[in-house]
């Protein structure tokens, strides 16, 4: 019988981005994420053919989790306003709950190698954000907005503005304030009002 692998992928991708969090993206080399966790360099190698499939990897797996919550928020309410207040606010305790996969995201895909990513995970990071667009796209309707001004203010207070909270504090090194979530979603209300349904 087969032993079971001592180290699995979850552990490596965990690495790379307690490594990501610490040093960015340049931080995130096969050898380091070896080393984080005790492993042989040859056991990276055997589930990422290359540090272009790690980058994408560790980029793709936070990202997924963090669309998972955020599109969730987005469909959370059949009240669009109710719905658009959740997904500010979760943008700020997703980012709370897990501070460094939020780090890791503040740099954005292309500083994760992008350009050098296969196919397959160049395909998949676009799924993920034309499944989240679509869908605030689809809050934008149900809340009036019919003008390019329109859509860019539910994406200014859905995106834009709580990733501003949330960068400014996590850049500096400081943990969130506690009234982080409601300013965020305030702010957001306010900036929706505009809208008609």
């Amino acid at each position: 019988m087969a032993r079971p692998p001592r180290f699995d992928t979850d552990q490596f991708l965990d690495a790379a981005v307690r490594l990501a969090a610490s040093g960015g993206p340049a931080g995130v080399t096969m050898s380091a994420v070896a080393q984080a966790i005790g492993a042989p360099s040859g056991s990276v190698y055997h589930r990422f053919p290359g540090r272009a499939a790690l980058l994408a990897e560790v980029w793709l797996r936070t990202v997924e989790r963090f669309q998972e919550g955020y599109s969730a928020a987005l469909g959370s309410s059949a009240d669009p306003r109710t719905a658009a207040r959740a997904a500010a606010r979760h943008v700020v305790s997703w980012s709370r709950a897990h501070p460094q996969e939020a780090s890791l995201l503040l740099y954005g895909a292309a500083e994760f190698g992008r350009a050098d990513w296969s196919e397959e995970h160049r395909e998949r990071a676009d799924l993920g954000n034309q499944r989240v667009f679509g869908s605030l796209g689809t809050l934008a309707e149900a809340l009036g907005a019919s003008s390019p001004q329109d859509h860019e203010r539910v994406v200014l207070a859905l995106v834009d503005l709580p990733l501003s909270v949330v960068r400014r504090h996590l850049r500096a090194g400081q943990p969130l304030p506690a009234h982080a979530e409601d300013l965020t979603e305030e702010s957001a209300a306010t900036l929706l009002a505009v809208t008609r349904p």
